[in-house]
């Protein structure tokens, strides 16, 4: 009888994968020795794992240089990597390494392009596309930058009033683009985007605001799904009816070069995940080819703004199981040593799922069971896989410590978590390492956070010490 959780596993999906392997009775992410880790940084534990951030954008670089190759495409392919799923140095640090753009959305990331371009990880010629609405501080920071010599930063407009806003601030000639309000899918709250301008109003604005203007050029379309880049009618429909703007606009406006396709890759959530990005490309290149032959006007630059699809996979966070708790005669609770509120946010927020796997232990029998945080919070919970609706882990043993995983969590969750400061119910944030590879190919780890202490919170809520 196949009791063991590593026949739950075998009858359940394919395995080994290529991220995630066994090493005995240890689970291996990307090679690394997990139980290793834990032994010398203990739990909980974050952990950041750098190569994957350059693997992934060059997966993507190779996708569209192909598709533009087999379709005889004139364009050029543009990365850009959208820094609000994860503003941390060391990300920056790593994506720039691969000769990419930088999307930003608010005026605290003109001030991080301004150090890496201090430090010399950025230069002039890096692409940085503003998104986000617009106002003083905002404004005043894109206006330094353009002013002080970064002709490549290009505001994307998302309302009337943001061209006489930045003209003012701007000195001499400057590019923009245009935002698209795109329609949400049918199960939306709302129906178009707050963010951007309708399509029935490209063209017009163009014409009032930037047609006779001897300082504004347009250059680039933002067209942005909040869904993502995914094979349904919805999606298709929607970049036709952008690519409709595109050669409308075009039509008036000579100066218009580039299509942004903003709205990203999705990221692997379960051992189940399948998604045909090679696929996915061929297709867009070959839709924007066939619909700008069809009206005769040239195809863009095509640019892309990965955020997710970037660091989501290079994250990880590593748990002890404390204690079960059998509430009734179905419900059994273990209780992990840190909280999902606090350090997986979207857990609770949005119910969003990651790939969890146990780190040890994977020739034991099973059982099913729910995870808790340690918040008084009854929200504080993880319950179901993506694709089988319960929790199946080795069977809880006082005297068998069993860690677990959760993986791909490299996207926006210490920033709204807030880490490094106020928690729920004060729960510290973890020790958070980043891990890399020498020129060997050696694994190499170093701290980058300490776990949070009392004195820390002590001192942001005001307390003397």
């Amino acid at each position: 009888m196949n009791t063991k959780y590593i026949d739950l596993i075998h009858q359940t999906y394919y395995f080994p994968q290529e991220e995630f392997t066994l090493d005995g009775d240890n689970l291996e992410f990307h090679g690394i020795d997990l139980m290793g880790l834990i032994e010398k940084y203990g739990t909980p534990l974050k952990f950041s794992y750098l190569p994957k951030i350059s693997d992934n954008i060059q997966r993507a670089k190779k996708w569209f240089n192909q598709a533009m190759e087999k379709h005889q495409y004139e364009g050029t392919y543009n990365y850009s990597y959208c820094t609000k799923s994860s503003h941390f140095q060391y990300v920056l640090t790593e994506a720039l390494k691969n000769d990419i753009h930088i999307e930003t959305s608010s005026a605290i990331d003109i001030e991080i392009v301004e150090s890496l371009k201090a430090q010399g990880k950025l230069s002039d010629q890096t692409y940085v596309l503003c998104n986000g609405f617009k106002r003083d501080f905002y404004v005043s920071n894109i206006a330094r930058l353009i002013n002080n010599g970064h002709r490549n930063c290009i505001p994307i407009i998302d309302n009337f009033e943001e061209i006489p806003l930045l003209s003012e601030a701007i000195d001499g000639k400057f590019q923009v683009g245009i935002r698209i309000a795109s329609e949400e899918e049918p199960k939306f709250e709302f129906y178009t985007s707050r963010l951007g301008i309708g399509y029935k109003n490209i063209v017009p604005i163009y014409n009032r605001q930037i047609k006779d203007r001897d300082d504004v050029e347009l250059k680039m379309l933002h067209f942005f799904i909040n869904t993502g880049i995914r094979d349904t009618a919805y999606y298709w429909n929607e970049l036709l009816k952008c690519l409709r703007v595109y050669i409308d606009l075009r039509r008036v406006c000579p100066t218009l070069d580039s299509l942004n396709i903003g709205g990203g890759f999705p990221v692997k959530n379960s051992l189940h995940f399948e998604y045909d990005y090679e696929y996915m490309v061929d297709e867009i290149i070959n839709q924007i080819k066939l619909t700008c032959e069809e009206a005769d006007v040239p195809v863009p630059h095509i640019f892309t703004e990965f955020g997710s699809f970037t660091v989501g996979e290079s994250g990880g966070a590593i748990y002890e199981v404390l204690y079960q708790k059998q509430q009734n005669d179905r419900e059994k609770w273990n209780m992990i040593n840190s909280s999902f509120i606090t350090t997986l946010p979207d857990t609770w927020a949005i119910s969003k799922k990651f790939v969890m796997l146990p780190v040890n232990r994977w020739r034991d029998e099973y059982e099913r069971v729910l995870l808790g945080g340690l918040t008084c919070d009854s929200d504080d919970y993880y319950n179901s896989e993506q694709n089988i609706n319960a929790i199946y882990l080795p069977k809880y043993k006082r005297e068998k410590p069993l860690y677990i995983g959760f993986f791909n969590t490299g996207a926006y969750q210490d920033t709204i978590g807030g880490v490094g400061g106020l928690q729920h119910c004060l729960i510290p944030q973890p020790r958070h390492i980043l891990i890399d590879r020498n020129e060997n190919g050696e694994i190499e780890t170093e701290v980058f956070r300490e776990q949070q202490t009392g004195k820390d919170f002590l001192e942001i809520l005001g307390y003397k010490m």
